[in-house]
């Protein structure tokens, strides 16, 4: 390997940069799981309760507006007969569309990337400028101290891991049209507690690294994951960090993955359903318990994945088994 590509590959694992986010994964989940009920048994499919229910694009609502990062923001774009153009930091973003009276009525849904900082940002509207803030918010914080082995892998796992994230960043940047300009309300895609949260800040050896970019959701190896919403599965494989992973693409640059799973029951080029099942509760990759993380991604932003859930499944989904 050539110095200047392993320099380019230890920049990867600077603070600020999106690879760590993994790495914190296995140290942090272990303090988390300890502290959650991880204990309670858990359900070997989705219940009832979770049961798809087809909805027509008139009676959909945009997900949860939260404008700050790692949220999400809606803009009212009219009535119109042409479809909008849409742009986001170089990116097109999701259109919503509903037929009224006085013709189609646009909702431009922008995914706002967690690491944000607070200010003014700019959407580009068929060409035109449009300013609008991002809020500031605090997420929680943990501090761990770790073996220096764990924060700084070997050159050649980082060899391996520069590769597998170009493949992820691939998919995330990618922007699948829809006809139809609607969206399915998300299901949960596996039941436990919530042992990670979106948005937690950690730090090692006094070290801040990259947030967490997805939910933890603890539950018991070999526990069925299923799709929260309709789409294809784009990627899977085994990767460092991440384990047995599993990327769907929902449409209009809405990706979720799935990872550490101990079974993948799904290729590339599957199309899938809500509620369809996809893989198994793992502990693959690196973790030290068994659990799932989901990370929901707009316009190549990591945004919280609770916005786009059914609002009658919050707030967790042991509240959706009850």
């Amino acid at each position: 390997m050539s110095p200047s590509t392993n320099r380019k590959l230890r920049k990867l694992f600077h603070p600020k940069s999106w690879f760590n986010i993994a790495s914190g994964m296995a140290f942090a989940y272990a303090v988390l799981w300890a502290a959650s009920s991880a204990n309670a048994a858990a359900p070997t499919q989705a219940p009832q309760q979770q049961t798809p229910q087809e909805q027509t694009p008139q009676q959909q609502t945009p997900p949860q507006q939260d404008r700050i990062p790692g949220g999400v923001a809606l803009f009212d774009l009219g009535v119109s007969a042409a479809e909008p153009s849409v742009t986001y930091n170089d990116q097109r973003v999701m259109l919503l569309s509903k037929d009224t009276p006085e013709g189609k009525h646009w909702t431009a849904v922008v995914g706002i990337k967690l690491r944000s900082e607070p200010g003014n940002r700019t959407l580009y509207i068929n060409g035109t400028a449009t300013p609008f803030s991002v809020g500031k918010h605090t997420y929680r914080e943990q501090h761990l101290q770790v073996k220096a082995k764990h924060v700084n892998p070997s050159q050649e796992a980082l060899t391996r891991i520069g590769s597998e994230a170009t493949k992820m960043i691939g998919v995330f940047k990618d922007f699948t049209p829809s006809p139809t300009h609607s969206w399915q309300p998300m299901i949960w895609p596996v039941i436990g507690p919530l042992s990670s949260p979106f948005g937690l800040q950690r730090f090692f050896n006094g070290e801040k690294r990259n947030p967490h970019t997805g939910l933890d959701i603890a539950a018991a190896t070999g526990t069925e994951i299923i799709a929260p919403s309709d789409g294809v599965v784009v990627q899977t494989g085994d990767y460092y960090f991440n384990g047995n992973t599993v990327l769907i693409d929902h449409g209009q640059g809405l990706v979720t993955m799935f990872c550490h799973l101990s079974q993948i029951d799904v290729k590339e080029g599957d199309v899938v359903k809500q509620g369809d099942h996809i893989g198994l509760v793992g502990a693959t990759g690196r973790v030290t318990g068994p659990h799932l993380h989901w990370t929901v991604s707009l316009n190549n932003a990591r945004v919280n994945p609770k916005l786009f859930i059914k609002p009658e499944l919050l707030p967790s989904p042991i509240a959706a088994k009850n």
